[in-house]
């Protein structure tokens, strides 16, 4: 498996934060706009700013999806990536953020 790489996500906004999210991963995930080929399976050390914190959270994800550069539609290129149990913490606090839009059909990056 290739080595891990590190990754830097400030979200702006619960739209995108929404966008973003991948509540259907057991974990939690989420999706990192990027332009570097990753592949299925690897892991990735990701600092991510939520939307109105200034904290940075630290996440170990497995790149569970790809959208290359050039995909169709609206997709735009980058990564999903599946968080790991430890980061459960994180999970919580995002949907904490989003509790009442999770349930909405909004558009996501991936999904």
């Amino acid at each position: 498996m290739a080595a891990q790489k590190a990754l830097s996500l400030t979200i702006p906004d619960l739209p995108t934060l929404l966008s973003a999210y991948m509540p259907f991963l057991d974990h939690g995930g989420i999706f990192v706009p990027t332009q570097t080929h990753y592949a299925l399976g690897q892991q990735v050390f990701l600092l991510l700013t939520l939307p109105g914190e200034s904290e940075r959270l630290s996440v170990t994800g497995q790149v569970v999806w790809v959208s290359p550069e050039g995909v169709s539609g609206r997709r735009m290129p980058g990564i999903g990536l599946h968080f790991s149990q430890q980061d459960y913490p994180v999970r919580d606090r995002i949907e904490t953020l989003l509790a009442a839009q999770l349930d909405k059909a909004a558009p996501s990056f991936t999904l």
